[in-house]
């Protein structure tokens, strides 16, 4: 049974037990296991004696649509439809040929259904379209929180930094330690459920598209697909087994490029396709830990979670830092704005406003790696070839561009638009953090105050580079 804590209504409009169908809509949780939505929808179409239908939608329209995302996502829903095929279940793979052609189905399966289920998020637009979509419910309309270890209901606020976030999760999480089912399409799923041959004349299902994932190109333009990255559960669950198999145990090593040992999880957790707590199965595995294994809450970093070093340190990139980001999202609204910054970090930029800047870059030459630092050009050339940046070199890429840029307005916007475009994680809570991590949310000030920084802390190429192993990366990028 899912969590009570996990459910939210989002319309109170009654339950319609004479509907054809419960409607599971997928939006941000697009996986058959480790899904509370699905386990809720599957316990209200067997408590209400009616088929699951289910329907996975990708619009044309979203910001920053592109050949890149697209063909990730469908990728996903060709995983999908084997999975529910073999159920027996009923899934409707949409694809828009083009912006507001899909407009309406949602509705129209809305109309014949009990009720409808979706997935809770506080990503990009997706949460302000979940919203206007109950709005117009018909029926019973719920979103269920499947994001993270500990529900979102359970945060309580926007917490300032890890630290108390940290301690916040230590207190709170053993009451929520609870998992959604590993396989929760076993067994007999009764008749699967029918729609009307006019609805899916008027909006074809896109079956061919997801044959073919490749042909997106023909819809979306933008940056191309990254041919290294597969999307979809299958592929999630082979880097799943190989980070953990081969990578983790050299994860204390994971700043330095060269050792190629960061799990790489962030853009089939971004798209739903592998969820936080198969990972936390995954990493726990084979350790004999349990809720007893627990240390005290008091905060740290290590020792919480009774494991090694290594295991310790992948949670808290997993669990503190994921979760942190996505609750502070879910409590401030539109948290992708520079004015939601914390007011010590807003202040001393503009403090700092007006000094001198010894390079300034516009956005055409940033997104060409079209600068006088060949380190700085090689991680913008690995996040456009690949999708992705070391995480290390994540942090020194948005320190360099808050320096040269007229502004750190300007500088925001900028790393938006380029984490955004090109980020097959980007358009996600957890890597807006670490934009934002580079202008002062979630840390604190550092000294001495420097000019642009202003107490903003402080990187530089030089220093990375004396402090990584990178020299086959650097080798493979620049």
């Amino acid at each position: 049974m899912t969590p009570s804590s996990r459910v939210r209504v989002l319309s109170t409009r009654p339950v319609n037990p004479a509907g054809d169908h419960v409607l599971l809509w997928m939006v941000a949780t697009r996986r058959t296991a480790d899904n509370y939505a699905l386990d809720h929808a599957l316990a209200e179409a067997k408590r209400l004696r009616r088929p699951l239908l289910v329907l996975e939608a990708l619009r044309a329209g979203y910001p920053y649509a592109s050949a890149r995302f697209h063909q990730f996502a469908v990728e996903g829903m060709a995983d999908q439809r084997r999975a529910f095929a073999a159920a027996g279940i009923r899934y409707l793979p949409y694809v828009e040929p083009e912006a507001g052609v899909g407009r309406g189905l949602l509705e129209a399966l809305s109309e014949r259904a009990c009720l409808v289920v979706t997935d809770r998020t506080p990503a990009f637009f997706l949460g302000k379209m979940v919203a206007a979509a109950a709005a117009r419910s018909p029926v019973r309309f719920v979103d269920v929180d499947s994001i993270g270890l500990l529900p979102l209901s359970a945060h309580g606020r926007a917490w300032p930094s890890a630290a108390t976030f940290r301690r916040h999760f230590q207190r709170t999480w053993p009451t929520h330690a609870d998992a959604p089912a590993q396989d929760p399409l076993a067994g007999n799923h009764g008749p699967a459920a029918v729609v009307e041959p006019a609805l899916l004349a008027r909006w074809p299902m896109a079956d061919a598209l997801l044959d073919a994932p490749s042909g997106v190109s023909r819809l979306v333009g933008g940056p191309a697909a990254v041919a290294s990255a597969r999307g979809g559960s299958e592929e999630a669950g082979r880097r799943l087994t190989r980070f953990v198999t081969q990578r983790l145990g050299r994860y204390p090593d994971r700043n330095h490029p060269d050792e190629d040992v960061a799990s790489g999880l962030s853009p089939w957790l971004h798209f739903g396709h592998l969820s936080a707590h198969a990972v936390f199965r995954a990493v726990t595995a084979g350790t004999g830990w349990s809720t007893a294994s627990l240390g005290a809450a008091a905060g740290s970093r290590e020792g919480y979670w009774g494991l090694d070093p290594a295991r310790e340190g992948f949670l808290d990139e997993l669990v503190t830092w994921r979760e942190l980001a996505h609750g502070f999202t879910d409590h401030v609204p539109d948290a992708e704005r520079y004015e939601t910054l914390p007011d010590w970090a807003r202040a001393t930029l503009a403090t700092h406003a007006g000094d001198e800047r010894p390079h300034r870059y516009d956005l055409a030459a940033l997104e060409a790696g079209r600068t006088f630092d060949p380190l700085w050009n090689a991680a913008q050339t690995q996040l456009r070839r690949d999708g992705i940046i070391h995480n290390y070199l994540r942090m020194l890429w948005g320190k360099k561009v808050l320096e040269w840029s007229a502004s750190p307005q300007e500088a925001w916007s900028t790393l938006v638009t380029l984490n955004h475009r090109y980020a097959l994680d980007g358009r996600d809570p957890n890597s807006t953090a670490g934009i934002a991590w580079c202008f002062g949310r979630f840390d604190r000030p550092w000294f001495p105050e420097r000019p642009v920084f202003g107490t903003i802390r402080y990187m530089t190429s030089d220093s990375t580079k004396k402090k990584l192993r990178l020299k086959q990366w650097f080798a493979r990028y620049s």
